[in-house]
């Protein structure tokens, strides 16, 4: 007998298929859709605001685009032929500025058309027609629809039919706008899914560009990594995460993102570090510019806006440090050990020289506490952050769109490690006033996170989500930081590099122990066999003979270098890590100049395959979340079928 819940759960289903008919053709549907190669994944990390490489890996699938134009084309193109297709798919549209410019182009756009369609019946092979349908420009759809109809032999009778259209298409003036809408096709089809794991923010200077171009994209999912979450804390309003992500701008040389990608008002920052520090050269809070798009004019600002941000964030992070002793901070106080007269720092009972002592603002008897005008200032810069309207738009996109971790067919996605200790069993957290470890610590983290954004009636469960923000962001205990400390002050003030040394988590020690590794994709749920766990933040130094396939291949660190920060460590400039119905490749890519010679002068990332994983039989949608999430679905339209068919259920047929 069905019971009442199940019986309820069929009705409201029989709304969507009211007749026999329909519910058999949905599960054909669903049956077929099973048997297609799976979709092509996508991962990335650690982008750090480099949006030119970032849009560049887009466009061309991570080299996808460029193997699907040598396997149509083989030997019947010249390099330079296929290089200028590949350019022109990456960028249509200045590409046909350049060409426009050319008279007598017909026979160009002729041969062109029929190459773009090549390659577009080539990435739309593996998808449902209806999905390829949704992917299609409105204005074309059904012409694209048409050509791309596969041609066998019993279809030559339809050559001149579609030569027709291409040369109506030509005739009529509308060549360029299809070839556009052919190259954004192609695009759009040869990444199903993009996974970013983490780290959009900082050190480069465009994250609000590829947050721009990751809100427009058909499918994405983001785990956060500390640098992001430093951001949405700024966004909801937290100081010590505001003074935080300008101080990062300040160091990198991208106080123009806040300004101009944000409409961030530096104004009163500017006016408060130049009177502030009129006479410092605030030598040891230099800014570490990219000589090819940093204006040296303002180096002088720029410097002391450094410091005058940095002194504020030391004192907003020991009160909160002050205010949750529960975090288990407090050896990051370290305003209250320095010795003005003798201008020296206590550290674990050593005293170290200080390169800088003039702190103007730091009162010795309370060096936590702002100055009237320090806080003035905080006050300022919190209404133009919770005031910024595409900073709030890109935060929520992350909250939506974002979480700690995710579990996707197979793969455990986190930016960096589930916290360990020295034995390697999980490490149990206080959050408040209780105690979490493995998957529990990510759940309660994330939590708190979305309190501190959206929880507006209880002000103090705001606090306390918004501290754990900026926990997430810089404690030992944070899965996306897992370090001992985050030593900001040592860096700035000392010179022994000892006391800056930042002792990575247990994790790292026993990232290749396969024990452990089963043990955490246990812990999410995971079957040890076929899984893995993909994940950045620690960049690997190729150059130092590290490899990012670790523990026999069950955890790839994809941290490659984008940020070119960290490129001459690496020695590459940034992995993707492909997972399609074949198996795993990690893409190592190569040196990216920058859009304009990619346009003009054809280049490309040269991009180098590493086979990670090769699948002998080759993966369906079937073997997919996905694929179970339509199983089940087939499962529940069978029983509406024997609903109908046992007179449970009445078919609702349509009136003439």
């Amino acid at each position: 007998m069905m019971d009442k819940l199940e019986l309820k759960y069929l009705e409201s289903l029989a709304y969507a298929y009211p007749t026999i008919a329909e519910a058999s053709t949905e599960i054909i549907n669903l049956q077929a859709i099973l048997n297609l190669p799976k979709g092509t994944e996508h991962f990335l990390t650690d982008i750090h605001g480099e949006y030119e490489q970032f849009l560049h890996v887009l466009k061309n699938g991570s080299g996808s685009i460029r193997r699907k134009i040598d396997d149509e084309f083989g030997h019947t193109l010249s390099n330079s032929d296929k290089r200028s297709l590949a350019s022109l798919i990456y960028y249509p549209k200045e590409k046909l500025e350049l060409i426009s410019k050319e008279e007598n182009n017909d026979n160009w756009y002729t041969i062109t058309l029929h190459r773009l369609i090549a390659i577009s019946r080539s990435v739309s092979s593996k998808y449902t027609r209806s999905k390829v349908r949704k992917a299609l420009p409105k204005d074309f759809a059904y012409i694209i629809e048409e050509l791309l109809a596969e041609k066998d032999s019993a279809q030559n009778n339809k050559d001149a039919y579609y030569n027709e259209i291409i040369n109506s298409i030509i005739r009529i003036s509308r060549a360029e706008e299809f070839i556009i809408a052919l190259c954004e096709l192609i695009q759009r089809l040869v990444i199903d899914n993009l996974h970013i794991v983490g780290d959009i923010f900082d050190r480069g200077p465009g994250p609000h560009i590829i947050l721009d171009r990751l809100m427009e994209y058909h499918s994405v999912d983001i785990q956060w990594g500390n640098h992001d979450a430093v951001w949405m804390g700024a966004a909801a309003g937290h100081r010590a995460c505001i003074a935080n992500v300008v101080r990062l701008s300040a160091k990198y040389g991208n106080l123009d993102t806040l300004e101009d990608g944000y409409g961030i008002n530096l104004l009163p920052l500017a006016n408060f570090a130049i009177e502030t520090y009129k006479n410092d050269t605030c030598e040891c809070f230099s800014v570490d510019y990219d000589e090819g798009r940093y204006d040296l004019k303002d180096l002088e600002f720029d410097t002391k806006m450094h410091k005058a941000i940095a002194v504020i964030q030391f004192k907003l992070e020991g009160q909160i440090i002050k205010r949750r002793p529960e975090f288990e901070m407090q050896h990051r106080l370290l305003l209250d050990k320095i010795d003005f007269e003798n201008q020296t720092m206590l550290i674990d009972g050593k005293k170290y020289k200080l390169k800088d002592c003039n702190f103007p603002t730091i009162q010795k008897d309370d060096p936590y506490v702002l100055t009237e005008d320090e806080a003035a200032l905080m006050e300022r810069l919190r209404l133009s952050f919770t005031k910024s309207e595409k900073l709030q738009q890109h935060v929520k996109f992350l909250f939506s769109n974002g979480s700690l971790y995710k579990v996707v067919n197979s793969n455990l996605l986190y930016h960096g490690c589930v916290p360990l200790e020295e034995d390697g069993t999980f490490r149990k957290v206080r959050v408040f006033d209780k105690y979490y470890s493995g998957k529990s610590l990510f759940d309660i983290l994330e939590t708190y996170a979305r309190k501190g954004y959206y929880c507006i009636i209880d002000k103090e469960e705001r606090l306390k989500g918004q501290d754990i923000i900026w926990f997430i962001w810089s404690s030992e205990n944070s899965p996306v930081y897992g370090k001992a400390k985050m030593a900001t002050i040592e860096r700035y003030l000392l010179s022994d590099k000892s006391v800056q040394q930042e002792e990575k988590n247990g994790y790292y020690k026993y990232i290749e122990d396969e024990k452990i590794v089963n043990r955490i994709l246990k812990e999410f749920g995971l079957n040890t066999e076929n899984a893995h766990i993909i994940n950045g933040h620690m960049p690997v130094q190729l150059r130092k003979g590290e490899t990012p396939v670790k523990c026999n291949g069950k955890v790839l660190v994809i941290d490659g270098g984008f940020s070119k920060t960290y490129q001459k460590q690496t020695g590459t400039y940034g992995y993707t890590l492909i997972f399609n119905s074949y198996g795993l490749r990690l893409v190592a890519h190569e040196t990216f100049t920058n859009t304009q010679d990619a346009i003009e002068k054809e280049t490309d990332i040269f991009s180098d395959t590493i086979l990670v994983e090769n699948i002998g039989k080759r993966l369906m949608v079937g073997d997919t979340d996905t694929g179970e999430q339509l199983k089940e679905r087939i499962r529940e339209l069978e029983q509406l079928l024997e609903a109908y068919r046992s007179g449970i259920l009445i078919e609702k047929t349509q009136k003439k």
